[in-house]
Order: structure tokens, then sequence, then C-alpha cells
């Protein structure tokens, strides 16, 4: 799975951690679900270690994305504008 960070760049992520990202990305939508700045930037902070603990893809190797994550600094807010019943990472 390859997922993008923007502004950052692309990970690949072994198929065998799908599982463990959708939990990281379900404790987000929950924070984001109730409002909870903390939990939000705690289980975003998570879900971002996450990602970068995969294999970096070079800048110059272009992949299509099966996920596509919003910057680091993004708000609540934004992240409420984004995030849908099943999180940022479908599945």
């Amino acid at each position: 799975m390859i997922v993008r960070i923007m502004g950052e760049g692309q990970w690949q992520l072994a198929d065998d951690k799908l599982d463990q990202l959708n939990a990281v990305d379900g404790d987000l939508e929950k924070a984001v679900s109730a409002g909870d700045e903390d939990g939000f930037r705690t289980a975003f902070a998570a879900l971002l270690d996450f990602v970068r603990s995969g294999e970096k893809v070079p800048d110059e190797v272009l992949h299509d994305s099966d996920a596509i994550l919003p910057p680091s600094d993004s708000s609540l807010a934004e992240m409420r504008e984004l995030i849908s019943g099943d999180g940022l990472i479908a599945g």
C-alpha cells in the first residue's frame, strides 16, 4: 500500500500492516467525531508516525497513492471536513 502525506512524500507499507493502519485511523476518526482536540492531535500524530515507519518512496519515483493524508499541520476543523465514517483510510 502506498500512502502519501501531502507536502512530505509517499511511503510504502506492507499489506500485513493494513489492519494496524485502520486501527490507528479509527482512533483518529473517533477523536474528530467527538471534537476532542487533544485526542485529535495525539491520534493524527500517531497515524502520521505509523505511515512514516514504512519505506519512504524516493521523490523521483511516482506511484499512484492508495491513500492521501493531509499535511501534519492540519487542524481539527479541516480534518472534520475531510474525514468520513471510515476515517481517512478507506477499508
